[in-house]
């Protein structure tokens, strides 16, 4: 894999979302055939986490891909209130059991390596192997492919109307997660939020298709707003640098 990093990190970056994307949905599909969501997912999960730990610490690429302290002044970025209510999103309309105790951990368990997974290879291997080129172009690749990637979960057996409000609102999501990398040189607020919003999902209510609608129109809203707020007050402040 080193070898394909160096030659190329942008291949690099599209083998692993590849690789990513078929390695779990086989995960999940073998899972539910044993009849237990998730049991195949969950350690499959792991393992990819720890390769992609072991590649970044065999090459010490900590800082490049964002494994490091946040650079930024947190009141510039509202001290990360905004994160806060995206993350609580699958909380909106109640919170209830949907599974079993065993089920519910390894949900959680998979989904937490989800979380790391998806922003380590759309935001660190993907956005920072095309940023230096274009900027405006890697941060829509970046944020487009992390939503169109939620497609996966048709094959899933999920309904298409909540699938593409998914797809609209993980753009939104993608997009402003690739400000926050970019801006404050740290994936952690991003993976952290990622994290929660995936584990929280077990415990959701499931609403009507107009609430769907609304959750997903405040979801893109917030994050856009808020993306362009970080935008407007650090272009601001290195601009005052430069003077």
């Amino acid at each position: 894999m080193y070898r394909l990093y160096k030659k190329s990190e942008l291949n690099f970056a599209l083998v692993w979302i590849i690789a990513y994307v078929v390695a779990m949905s086989l995960a999940d599909h073998f899972s539910a055939s044993l009849g237990t969501p998730k049991i195949i997912t969950a350690p499959a999960g792991i393992v990819v986490v720890l390769l992609i730990l072991g590649f970044i610490k065999r090459h010490d690429l900590w800082q490049q891909y964002g494994l490091c302290s946040f650079k930024g002044d947190l009141k510039t970025y509202l001290y990360f209130i905004p994160l806060v209510l995206i993350a609580s999103v699958s909380l909106w309309n109640g919170v209830t059991m949907n599974a079993s105790i065993e089920e519910t951990v390894l949900y959680i368990v998979s989904m937490i390596c989800v979380g790391f997974i998806e922003e380590i290879i759309f935001r660190g291997f993907l956005f920072t192997a095309m940023y230096r080129d274009n900027i405006k172009l890697a941060v829509f690749i970046s944020s487009i492919t992390f939503g169109i990637g939620h497609i996966v979960n048709l094959l899933n057996g999920q309904d298409p109307i909540p699938t593409l409000l998914q797809i609209c609102y993980a753009t939104a999501i993608g997009f402003l997660f690739t400000i926050i990398f970019y801006k404050g040189k740290s994936l952690l607020p991003c993976i952290v939020t990622h994290e929660v919003i995936n584990s929280l999902s077990i415990f959701s209510v499931n609403g009507s298709l107009m609430t769907a609608v609304i959750t997903s129109i405040i979801l893109c809203v917030v994050c856009i707003a808020y993306a362009l707020w970080i935008l407007r007050k650090t272009n601001r402040l290195d601009t005052a640098e430069n003077i």
